[in-house]
């Protein structure tokens, strides 16, 4: 074995298990808060022992019992159901049980939720919700991060000018979050204007036709997406402004510009290509952020993904769900992280895998 390869199986080694621990703490973290660590168990059993009580009281054939026997029944039938429930057991206990089934992928089924079909597979449940989360932030992000990128590319350009001024004094904008726009939107154009819906994702009864289905769906992301363009827009170009300046100073720009290089191929080679590693950096995070979409921005508009099932699911303390999108997520991250590392590799030259530091 060569010394590069010993050094890039090293490397990948370490950085799996570095990873693999990583996951590891962070799903049994979420465990721990989801359950409030074990408070939403005495939440449960509060709930079974009134649902058992209520049940036993109400059962007519029962009624002529003394209440030492229906006492009898009620703690018979809640032991019967606190062990099928597992809450026989300590929380501590059943912690390492949920670990492993997150860290399978054993996802199992929700305690209060369930599909539109009926089911509370966990795994449904989430399928059912993720293709609405990746239309809507898919999109919007997608053009959102595209546009800035070239804004940025072209404003640095344009260094001192008066779209550099504005989008300098818009910048502080991006201050509020995107459910704040989405409120002052709803009220202006839903409320008063009357010229887009309110929220959902298509109008009711949906559409039969599929081109006026695509259309009402389009219609009801015109707001949410506006909303998170509102939040974001200026500070992205921003950023990205300041980005490509710093790089457009450097000593080789500066020597290609004297050389007599065209403008384009000194952005392409001096200037973007530098800047790669970053911009990937921040477009795979971008592709993985779509998973949990956003929460309270979904709530406004009630766009029914996974971020609006996020937040029925704290409230409905359903700790199934909570974990697994969790999980999925800290799967997702630690695979681009991992992937990131070989990518930089191959666009940066100047990086080596496995070189000192431990860095790649």
């Amino acid at each position: 074995m060569t010394d590069t390869l010993r050094r890039v199986v090293t490397y990948t080694v370490y950085r799996v298990v570095a990873l693999a621990l990583t996951v590891v703490v962070g799903v049994y973290l979420a465990i721990l808060i989801a359950n409030m660590g074990g408070y939403v168990d005495q939440i449960r059993k509060a709930q079974i022992d009134e649902a058992i009580g209520a049940s036993v009281l109400g059962d007519r054939s029962l009624q002529g019992l003394p209440p030492s026997e229906l006492r009898r029944i009620i703690d018979q039938r809640k032991e019967i159901e606190y062990k099928r429930l597992g809450l026989d057991k300590p929380f501590i206990v059943r912690s390492f049980s949920y670990l492993w089934d997150a860290l399978t992928l054993n996802l199992g089924r929700a305690e209060q939720l369930s599909s539109d079909s009926g089911s509370r597979q966990v795994r449904l449940i989430l399928l059912e919700r993720l293709p609405a989360t990746l239309l809507l932030f898919g999109t919007a992000n997608l053009l959102l991060f595209f546009f800035s990128l070239f804004a940025g590319l072209w404003l640095s350009r344009r260094y001192g000018g008066f779209w550099d001024k504005l989008v300098i004094a818009l910048t502080p904008t991006s201050a509020a979050p995107a459910w704040f726009y989405g409120i002052f939107l709803i009220l202006i154009f839903a409320s008063l204007l009357k010229v887009l819906p309110f929220g959902g994702m298509v109008e009711a009864p949906p559409p039969k036709d599929t081109l006026q289905y695509a259309l009402s769906v389009l219609k009801h992301m015109i707001l949410p997406t506006l909303a998170l363009w509102l939040s974001s827009i200026f500070l992205a170009i921003y950023s990205r402004r300041t980005f490509f300046l710093i790089f457009a100073s450097e000593d080789y720009v500066e020597m290609a510009r004297a050389k007599g290089l065209p403008s384009g191929i000194i952005e392409r080679r001096y200037i973007l290509r530098p800047t790669l590693p970053t911009i990937i950096t921040q477009f795979a995070f971008l592709l993985i952020g779509l998973w949990g979409g956003a929460i309270i921005l979904e709530t406004v508009f009630n766009w029914p993904g996974i971020g609006r099932l996020t937040f029925q699911a704290i409230g409905l303390y359903d700790t199934p769900v909570i974990v697994a999108s969790t999980v999925i997520y800290a799967y997702l991250l630690a695979l681009t992280v991992f992937l990131l590392d070989i990518i930089y590799a191959l666009v940066d030259p100047r990086v080596k895998v496995g070189a000192e530091g431990g860095a790649l």
